[in-house]
């Protein structure tokens, strides 16, 4: 996630309630994204430190698990940075102009100077972020499926290019037959459905069988995942995408909320700004005086029931507000409550981390030495190689 700062409630219902859970799903892997963050404001780096403190903060708030998780600072490993360098010389440069957000971005931010190198280049920099760990899956909505096909065809160049070890062949022929003769005939009748016949259920019947093989080395078992598919060994796996169902949160104007429209309530906010944000919100307006009768679907108010409110709590508001038989104030006093009850745990959890910044630090660095040696095993892995093995 990039650091802009304080998190607010598009950002925990539309991320970090799937981060709460895929965190006792998977090892997953957290970072703050500030080499990211210089792509489009650059011109700001005063505000990047605490804008990064500011968003650990709001995710151990919030119930992020270190113990569950790795948590890190990207800048804090520079192997990212190494293995963006090393895929720049092999990504075609129409790769990177072709990806929707490039475009798309520049548009959004017409007041920014995006004319630059690390502009164009940040979704091979996300590829690098995402290859570093050999990451299965990428938990994403479906707008940012481009990012990972993307990093899916960096790695399918770079194992096409790199793969090709000497007597790779002969060598995955002899680590077929370390199998056992069973579970090799088998291997082989799978490869060959897939190869000659591209039956894909073949190929994924295989792949969960060569996870099974506890007398192979784990080269040997990436050199036949590579054979499986007529290509070499498998150095950068290619991640998935793990679409998550992102909730859309309604901001204060029934906008999305965003930071841009200034219609945000932020996950540290104080009792008395919330209730006051949540009480001057636009309703419908046709609803000028309190015995007009209003429909709620025309209504902002409306959209954050559809977040907060049960069944029972929704049908009371169709049913009142169409009816006048209830105000715009009675309407929006259960969702203060609401609100405030989600808030409450989040504030108090992030007053005692704000008390105790080494502690916050802490969980990072540790975080980081761990993602760092992962990081490393796989930098290892692609100098060794591409031949820079030489050190």
């Amino acid at each position: 996630m990039r650091p802009t700062g304080r998190l607010h409630l598009g950002h925990y219902h539309g991320v970090l309630k799937n981060w709460l859970r895929l965190q006792h799903e998977y090892e997953c892997f957290f970072f703050v994204a500030d080499w990211h963050a210089l792509t489009t404001h650059y011109e700001e780096p005063e505000k990047l430190e605490d804008s990064v403190w500011d968003m650990v903060i709001d995710w151990l708030a919030t119930g992020i698990n270190p113990g569950s998780a790795t948590l890190f600072i990207q800048s804090r490993i520079p192997e990212h940075a190494e293995l963006n360098l090393l895929l720049s010389m092999i990504t075609p440069l129409s790769w990177l102009e072709r990806v929707p957000s490039y475009k798309d971005q520049q548009e959004k931010l017409k007041e920014r100077d995006l004319s630059t190198f690390g502009f164009l280049g940040y979704p091979l920099l996300q590829s690098a972020d995402i290859l570093a760990y050999r990451a299965g899956q990428v938990p994403i909505g479906a707008d940012q499926e481009a990012h990972v096909e993307i990093t899916r065809e960096i790695a399918r160049r770079f194992n096409h290019l790199y793969g090709r070890e000497p007597g790779f062949e002969e060598n995955a022929e002899a680590a077929i037959g370390k199998m056992g003769r069973k579970t090799a005939n088998l291997y082989r009748k799978l490869r060959r459905s897939y190869l000659e016949q591209g039956d894909d259920e073949a190929l994924a019947t295989a792949k969960a069988l060569l996870k099974e093989q506890s007398n192979i080395t784990l080269g040997d078992q990436e050199r036949l995942f590579g054979y499986l598919e007529g290509t070499g060994k498998v150095i950068l796996p290619e991640p998935q995408a793990l679409l998550t169902e992102q909730s859309r949160m309604p901001g204060l104007d029934g906008q999305k909320m965003s930071k841009s429209y200034g219609n945000t309530i932020s996950l540290r906010e104080d009792r008395d700004s919330v209730a006051s944000k949540l009480k001057k919100m636009p309703t419908d307006p046709a609803r000028i005086r309190r015995n007009d009768p209003g429909e709620p679907e025309k209504c902002p108010v409306w959209q954050l029931h559809q977040v907060y409110s049960d069944e029972q709590r929704k049908d009371w508001v169709q049913t009142g507000c169409r009816s006048a038989g209830i105000g715009c104030l009675d309407c929006k006093k259960p969702l203060i409550e609401a609100v405030q009850a989600e808030l409450e745990p989040i504030r108090i959890e992030a007053r005692e981390l704000e008390n105790n910044p080494d502690v916050v630090k802490s969980i990072i660095s540790e975080g980081t030495e761990k993602a760092r040696d992962e990081a490393q095993d796989t930098l290892r892995k692609v100098r060794e190689a591409i031949g820079l093995d030489y050190r």
